[in-house]
Parts: structure tokens; sequence; C-alpha cells
């Protein structure tokens, strides 16, 4: 599986996934949440089927299908309120501690 650490990696997936060099099950992955981005309504359980194929869980396609739609939430949240966009360096210091620590932060004390 693929890791942040890897930019090179991480831009090729940004530039497109398809002719990057992630993994086949990645690649379907992503080739599944460009649909749920783009006709959510046209998954059928022959795309989960086919997600299957490569390994992935219930539970895996569901914290997926999950983490992009909260993602989308989050993204028109932010363009209707014109929240403002953060710097580059900001988002790369973001993913450094997303990627060593995940999401959740615990509070102090804990």
């Amino acid at each position: 599986m693929a890791t942040l650490e890897d930019e090179e990696l991480v831009r090729q997936v940004l530039d497109d996934f398809r002719s990057s060099r992630l993994a086949d099950a990645e690649k379907a992955l992503f080739a599944f949440l460009e649909k749920v981005n783009s006709a959510a309504n046209q998954i059928r359980q022959s795309d989960i089927d086919e997600l299957k194929k490569f390994g992935w869980s219930d539970e895996a396609i569901y914290d997926a299908v999950t983490v992009c739609s909260l993602f989308n939430f989050y993204n028109r949240w932010n363009d209707a309120m014109g929240t403002p966009d953060m710097p580059a360096f900001a988002y790369e210091m973001s993913g450094k501690r997303i990627a060593s620590h995940g999401y959740y932060q615990k509070p102090e004390g804990e």
C-alpha cells in the first residue's frame, strides 16, 4: 500500500491515478470513488462486487464512501461560506500530521 511519504506517487495520483504506480486494488478504489463523486445514484452491486475482487471489505468500502462524502460536504460548506483556503505549507504540514498521527487528536490529559 502506498504511503504519503512518497511525494512523487502522491503527485502521480493527483495528476492521473490510472497511470500512476498505485496498486491495482487502490486504482479500483479510486475509480469507484470517482463514480461516487460523479454519479452516486448509479452505483450498483456490480461496482461493489468489483471492489471485493480486489480484496476490499464491506467495512473498507463503507469507510471510503463515508470519507469521500464528508469531504464533499466540507468542501461545499466551505465554498458556500467563503472560508479562505489555507496556504500550501499548511496543507503539507496537515498531511504530515495526519500521516503520522491519523485524524484523531487526543485531548490534553488523555
